[in-house]
C-alpha cells in the first residue's frame, strides 16, 4: 500500500496532501485492465473519470493531431475531477495498460468527506497549471505582446 500512496502522491494535483488524505484517495481508485487500441476518453465528451498511467502507453490526439505519448507515472484527464467538461482531447491505448481510475462522483464526495482536501488539490492544481502557462508563455516570446497587452476590454491580459 505504502508504493501506491507513493504513486499518488508523485501526481501534481495530490503532492501537497497528506498520507491520511493519499489512503482517502486510495480507497476511492479503481485498477483497471486495458487492451491496446481501446479508446479511454474522446475529445468534447463530458469527462467522467481521470486516468493514472501505471503501465504501457496511450496518445494524446487532439484535432487528428498527435500530442504526446504517455506511459507510467502520467496522469490523463485531471480536469474531470474537477469540472466534468468536455475532454480536450482522444486518449488510445497503443499497448495493453493498467490504469488506475479515479471517479468524478466518487472524487467529488470525498472533498465534501475529508476537510483540507478541496484547498490542497486546487493549489497543487493551479501550481502545475502556473507552470504550464509559464511554459507555454516562454517558448512565444514573439506572442507576448498578445499576452500582455491591454486590448481595452477592460482586462488586462497577463495571467
Amino acid at each position: 500500500m505504502d508504493a501506491y500512496l507513493e504513486r499518488l502522491g508523485a501526481l501534481p494535483m495530490f503532492g501537497g496532501c497528506t498520507n491520511k488524505e493519499l489512503r482517502d484517495i486510495a480507497r476511492i481508485v479503481d485498477e483497471l485492465q486495458v487492451e491496446s487500441g481501446r479508446v479511454l476518453m474522446s475529445q468534447g465528451d463530458a469527462g467522467q473519470e481521470a486516468f493514472v498511467i501505471e503501465e504501457g502507453a496511450a496518445e494524446v490526439v487532439r484535432d487528428g493531431q498527435l500530442l504526446a505519448t504517455v506511459g507510467p507515472g502520467s496522469y490523463v484527464g485531471e480536469l474531470a475531477l474537477i469540472d466534468a467538461g468536455p475532454r480536450s482531447a482522444t486518449v488510445t491505448a497503443t499497448t495493453p495498460m493498467r490504469v488506475l481510475v479515479i471517479g468524478t462522483r466518487e472524487f467529488s464526495t470525498l472533498l465534501d468527506e475529508v476537510p483540507g482536501l478541496a484547498r490542497r488539490v486546487l493549489v497543487s492544481t493551479a501550481a502545475l497549471y502556473r507552470r504550464k502557462v509559464a511554459a507555454v508563455r516562454d517558448s512565444l516570446p514573439a506572442l507576448e505582446h498578445v499576452l500582455l497587452v491591454d486590448d481595452d476590454d477592460g482586462v488586462d491580459g497577463t495571467v
